[in-house]
């Protein structure tokens, strides 16, 4: 199903402003809104509360049902069900399967204050509507949390209404199909509302935070207004990501009570996201963990595919463990707080998800500013799910995500990691095509082609001194994906394919290192 055929289907109880916030949505988005009440009225030729003094409540149930499997059969509509039209499980998998449903929620007073004036609500015909009110949200409270997509509109305007609606149908949610199955979710603002997620993702007992000061302060206390959980700082860099930050980790842990039935929610960017994964797969033999990344880097590769580790001295990423996460929540938000230089970094991972396996995200990204950040983090992520999905474990295909890491890692290591992550990456993709063309894999123009896409972006495409290409090569000896001894290259055949390799020659890896070094580069190269 295309976004433009899709329905969006707004439900919820009376009062909670389906009918209001659906024609102001059905309005920005050009499309034509239909009201299930209004229609079965027109159709009945009379009104809901005559329908049901007259013929009783379920026939008008049999009218939402005909109602429904008229308008699960439509394309390209905004809709507003009545209170209880999804009540029936026929009718709302008639409705999911045509589009996306939000659920608008409200306070029992806030329901009953909006619908006084009209007189015209049957259900609240009662003495004390506001007791009738409670006691109808209360036997419906499984199905509407139930929803994925869900706005309170207790304190907000129709106009704030309707616009947080349209942010979760902006909104985007992945599945990633290994045997623990889990969502990806890409949606504005949901760094409000992990609370919400961690409970349809099953949270049973208390959660911790693991994040950085500096991440800290930017969004520990939005975090906190819909999740009640401790906070665990661990310190800022990727010096930092050892197990002696993992065992500090432990003792918080401790400290705030966390059980097995417990949930460690990791926020912060890749190293946050590393160490508090693999906290979680050794504490008290593996409780749960969220990955709620906050950096472009951690969105597009780290946060999903349950990698977790920590660096030794002779190399990075040496312990570590499989552990998937519960969910992953990704806020397209967080973007506008991250430095450019981070941001730049991000860009190559994605740009390194299109040349593996998706053309149009290379491209995508290489055009530059503005980008439109929720299809290229659905792009990104798509290439990282399929190959998670055939190898969850990284013992065949699932290793061409390391493309430009052989050397990227190296490079930082030599650095004593001060180069940033995705900087050294880009390196590394520039390097890797080199060696493709070096052994006739790929045309000679594509080191060209993608040194001209990192360039543009900002993006390093030449190693630093002082060290010599032996240096890197000897650096590499400790590189986690070596396979019998050899180390295994990835190497781009083309934009969009790769292939394996563990038998590149030592001089063929030497001479593209050596081209790429940074007193070999001619200006614009």
């Amino acid at each position: 199903m295309t976004r433009s055929s899709e329905n969006l289907i707004i439900t919820g109880f009376m009062g909670t402003g389906k009918t209001t916030v659906g024609r102001m949505v059905a309005e920005r988005l050009n499309r034509p809104f239909v009201d299930t009440d209004v229609l079965i009225e027109e159709r009945a030729g009379r009104s809901i509360t005559c329908i049901f003094a007259e013929q009783g409540e379920a026939a008008f149930r049999q009218m939402e049902a005909d109602a429904c499997r008229e308008l699960g059969a439509r394309a390209g509509l905004v809709i507003a069900t009545g209170g209880g039209m999804l009540l029936a499980p026929a009718n709302r998998q008639l409705l999911e399967q045509s589009g996306r449903i939000v659920c608008l929620t409200a306070a029992a007073e806030r329901v009953v204050e909006r619908v006084a004036a009209t007189g015209d609500r049957p259900l609240l015909a009662e003495p004390d509507p506001l007791e009738a009110a409670r006691h109808i949200l209360a036997t419906r409270a499984s199905l509407y949390a139930s929803f994925a997509w869900q706005v309170d509109t207790s304190d907000l305007s129709p106009a704030e209404a309707a616009e947080a609606v349209l942010r979760l149908w902006r909104a985007r949610r992945l599945t990633v199909n290994t045997r623990d199955a889990y969502p990806i979710l890409i949606q504005e603002g949901i760094l409000g509302e992990l609370g919400r997620l961690l409970g349809q993702a099953g949270r049973r007992g208390a959660a911790v935070i693991v994040s950085n000061p500096t991440v800290w302060d930017l969004y520990g206390a939005q975090v906190q207004r819909g999740l009640d959980a401790t906070p665990c700082l661990i310190p800022d860099g990727e010096q930092f990501k050892t197990l002696a930050t993992v065992a500090a980790l432990y003792e918080q842990f401790l400290d705030a009570g966390l059980e097995r039935s417990g949930t460690v929610v990791a926020l912060g960017g890749g190293v946050v996201g590393d160490v508090a994964g693999f906290a979680a797969a050794t504490y008290l033999r593996g409780v749960s963990v969220v990955q709620v990344p906050t950096t472009l880097l951690a969105m597009v590769d780290s946060s999903v595919g349950g990698k977790t580790g920590v660096d030794l001295p002779r190399g990075k990423n040496l312990v570590g463990a499989f552990h998937q996460p519960r969910a992953v929540a990704i806020d397209p938000l967080a973007l506008e707080t991250l430095p450019a230089a981070q941001l730049r970094c991000g860009l190559a991972e994605a740009l390194k998800a299109g040349l593996i396996a998706d053309p149009a995200l290379f491209d995508l990204v290489a055009a530059g500013p503005p980008w439109p950040w929720i299809e290229l983090l659905e792009r990104a992520l798509a290439v990282k799910i399929a190959i998670v999905e055939e190898d969850p474990h990284e013992r065949g295909r699932r290793a061409i995500l390391n493309l430009g890491h052989t050397v990227g890692h190296a490079l930082e290591r030599l650095s004593a990691y001060c180069l940033p992550h995705g900087e050294a990456v880009a390196i590394g993709l520039v390097i890797a095509a080199e060696i493709a063309a070096g052994l006739g894999r790929c045309p000679a123009g594509l080191p060209a082609q993608i040194a001209g896409a990192l360039g543009r972006l900002g993006l390093p495409t030449a190693w630093p001194g002082p060290h010599a290409p032996a240096d890197v090569w000897a650096a590499m000896a400790h590189d986690k994906k070596r396979q019998a001894g050899r180390l295994r290259w990835i190497l781009p055949l083309r934009i969009g394919a790769v292939e394996i390799d563990d038998a590149v020659p030592r001089e063929v890896v030497l001479a593209a290192l050596e081209k790429r070094a940074r007193h070999s580069q001619v200006p614009g190269t």
